[in-house]
């Protein structure tokens, strides 16, 4: 079986990078929604349907299990999927537990009432439309109790990093720990909600300065999806590969991917 990556655009491959890294004999199929990134910016039932399309055809291609690499998706689309039902045999996970898990230093199934825990100054860096869910408020919620999150909503961010654009980039990631700064001066931790600020971690670290701590998702994604493969093995069979689809231009997608990741990339149409 391989493993289907899905995400709105090309700050998924990120996450993908990790996961064939950790998990080398591993099959992986990545899904880059790319005609309608970014999804940040759209509203929750766009988002939802967009992002069901893309775990059915993943499915169809035949992905049993589907991590959302997108934190827009997984804090507005996945719990309404889970709702409607996923078909027997198949999961669909999302980017936000393993970063609760780092914050809270408890697994996921641990169900214990919420408890104090080290961090108590959050930044939250992520799309508008994460934000406005409150998704990552409302699941750190169920496991600690006592963290400030402060939510710093970064419009246009994710559209400089997919068209390639390093320094309006870097210049709205600066803008943006500034605004979150003048709300909360101190933050112990900082949480970068959206695979596409990966590509620009050093930005975000040299902003925000020593001493604050980075949760950044590919490292935290790929060790969370080995420790559940190792629970799950009938998730893990399927030949070592990686194979990559796209609602955009394959041409045009791949020659961004490849300047992003500094590799050559094949895309073909989904």
């Amino acid at each position: 079986m391989t493993v289907g990556v899905f995400d709105s655009g090309l700050g998924g491959l990120t996450v993908l990078e990790a996961l064939v890294h950790r998990l080398p004999g591993a099959g992986f199929l990545y899904y880059g929604d790319n005609a309608h990134a970014p999804y940040g910016t759209r509203d929750a039932e766009d988002i939802h349907r967009l992002t069901r399309a893309g775990v059915e055809r993943l499915w169809a291609e035949g992905c049993d299990l589907v991590v959302l690499a997108c934190n827009t998706a997984s804090a507005v689309a996945l719990r309404r999927l889970q709702e409607e039902g996923v078909p027997a045999g198949r999961r669909v996970l999302g980017v936000f537990v393993p970063l609760i898990e780092a914050l809270t230093e408890r697994r996921w199934g641990d169900n214990s009432p919420p408890r104090e825990v080290a961090l108590k100054h959050v930044a939250l860096f992520a799309t508008p439309a994460t934000v406005a869910s409150r998704a990552f408020q409302r699941e750190l919620a169920f496991r600690a109790i006592g963290v400030d999150v402060e939510a710093q909503p970064c419009g246009g961010l994710v559209d400089a990093i997919e068209t390639g654009d390093p320094i309006l980039a870097e210049a709205l990631a600066r803008s943006h720990v500034a605004a979150l700064r003048r709300r909360m001066p101190r933050p112990e931790a900082a949480v970068l909600g959206c695979t596409h600020y990966a590509l620009i971690e050093d930005t975000f670290r040299a902003a925000l300065g020593p001493g604050v701590r980075i949760l950044s998702q590919p490292a935290l994604v790929a060790e969370s999806l080995a420790d559940y493969l190792a629970r799950r093995p009938e998730f893990a069979r399927g030949e070592a590969r990686a194979g990559f689809l796209t609602t955009g231009d394959p041409a045009a997608v791949s020659d961004r991917a490849a300047l992003l990741l500094g590799r050559p990339i094949a895309f073909r149409a989904a």
